[in-house]
């Protein structure tokens, strides 16, 4: 009885899925190290001493064997939610062999490594559908991707009666602290541009509707104004850009490309011309993949000698316990390491900061099934679909908690979208473009 190749254990596909990450990894490492040198840096604790080398190589080496996994797992938004953590962790580890900070390193960085894999174990495998109680016709599906343009123009309308400054990127710092709105309409604009633009624009991809695309990215470019946010800013190229991998490359491929092609343009560009491409490698090199590995390492160290939350930073248990701090998490952080306000991704806050490094996996594991409902949420739906219209929540869970991103980013909103949009009525090619030569291959590649 012949072995079909997809019933084969490793498969050339999922074996270039794996050296690709690999590939990705030492980028990764190396593009660290090189921003370790360059000015202003050793501010953030980011250091290189080719002494402590072997130790660096050895923990990220040894956490590289957990891509394995992302070469047999099927595609799904805890798929694309896992990588990023994954590129998120092994920079840590590199970080922490070489950090000044004071607190146990070895201990913390375990941690880490077993906190990513409790993640990613339900995030990547946990994909089974749940039955659709309600779905939208394909009418009312078109309906509603026009409903969100027209409540967006509303949103953005509102948000420029209280601000709006064509300010260079640059200098966004000099004003955004300055800027003063209803919570209200803060949370509608983060909502509108984290979340519901993404989704329609993902939508008219799929329903070949590239011109209200268009108008959707416009108004995420009007987003920035009145945010002076530079992810808001970057996110209408992010979303073209994705588009375009996504055309190229299968979707597992793409998936890795969307984090290694930015990152490896920056090494180079900065090892061939450092001083012309300086903002590009600060923003992509330092600000995508740095900062967010950084930031663990920060709150390691504050909370070895601090008190945990027991999640107290969450508004609405705040109400209801006693919290050891007053003031938000970034704030206490700011005034610690005076490093700005420095927020961080779920590792760093649903975990250390809240229970610790002892108990951080469980906190991970926690999380991780909150990604294996929005698997659960989007299965059946084109995996380019899911791809675009959670793309701009990548690089926010990277540095937001996901208490925050579930409600004020509109993760949760995003989920319940998905599970109410009808498979139906997207075209067979979808899919097949955005994985193999055939359905069934698609939804799992």
């Amino acid at each position: 009885m012949t072995q079909t190749t997809s019933d084969r254990l490793f498969t050339a596909d999922r074996i270039k899925t794996v050296l690709l990450i690999w590939f990705h990894t030492v980028i990764c490492c190396v593009s660290l190290a090189h921003l370790a040198g360059a000015k202003d840096v050793a501010a953030f604790h980011i250091f290189y001493d080719p002494a402590r080398l072997p130790g660096a190589v050895i923990a990220v080496a040894a956490f590289a064997l957990v891509s394995t996994a992302f070469g047999f797992a099927r595609f799904s938004f805890g798929y694309l939610v896992g990588f990023y953590f994954y590129t998120m962790i092994s920079g840590y580890l590199w970080l922490n062999a070489f950090s000044d900070l004071d607190y146990n390193h070895a201990l913390s960085g375990l941690s880490a490594a077993v906190s990513a894999v409790a993640l990613l174990c339900p995030a990547l495998f946990i994909v089974s559908p749940l039955h659709q109680v309600y779905a939208m016709s394909s009418r009312a599906f078109d309906r509603l991707l026009v409903l969100i343009l027209l409540l967006a123009v509303a949103i953005i309308a509102a948000g420029a009666l209280y601000n709006f400054r064509l300010v260079g990127i640059d200098n966004i710092y000099d004003f955004r602290n300055t800027l003063e709105a209803p919570a209200l309409v803060g949370y509608a604009l983060s909502i509108t541009s984290s979340a519901l633009l993404p989704f329609a624009f993902a939508g008219f991809i799929a329903r070949k509707a590239y011109l209200r695309a268009g108008i959707a990215l416009l108004l995420l470019l009007l987003v920035y104004p009145i945010t002076l946010s530079k992810l808001v800013l970057l996110a209408p190229f992010w979303l073209v850009a994705i588009l375009l991998l996504s055309k190229v490359f299968r979707i597992r491929t793409t998936v890795v490309m969307s984090v290694l092609a930015p990152l490896l343009i920056g090494l180079l560009l900065h090892l061939a011309f450092p001083v012309q491409t300086k903002l590009y490698f600060a923003l992509v090199n330092f600000r995508l993949v740095s900062i967010p590995s950084n930031s663990l390492d920060v709150y390691n160290d504050f909370f070895s000698r601090h008190d945990p939350t027991w999640f107290c930073q969450i508004s609405i248990l705040k109400r209801i316990m006693t919290c050891p701090y007053h003031e938000p998490l970034w704030t206490v952080m700011e005034k610690a390491y005076d490093l700005g306000n420095l927020n961080a991704s779920l590792f760093a806050t649903e975990g250390v900061a809240s229970v610790g490094v002892l108990w951080a996996p469980l906190a991970a594991l926690a999380c991780g099934l909150v990604f294996a409902l929005g698997n659960r949420l989007s299965a059946g739906l084109p995996p380019r679909f899911i791809l675009l219209s959670g793309a701009v929540l990548l690089p926010i869970l990277l540095n937001v908690p996901l208490s925050i991103v579930l409600n004020t980013h509109g993760a949760a909103l995003l989920f319940l979208l998905w599970y109410i949009t009808p498979r139906g009525i997207f075209e067979q090619d979808d899919a097949v473009a955005a994985g193999d030569r055939t359905p069934r291959a698609a939804e799992n590649t």
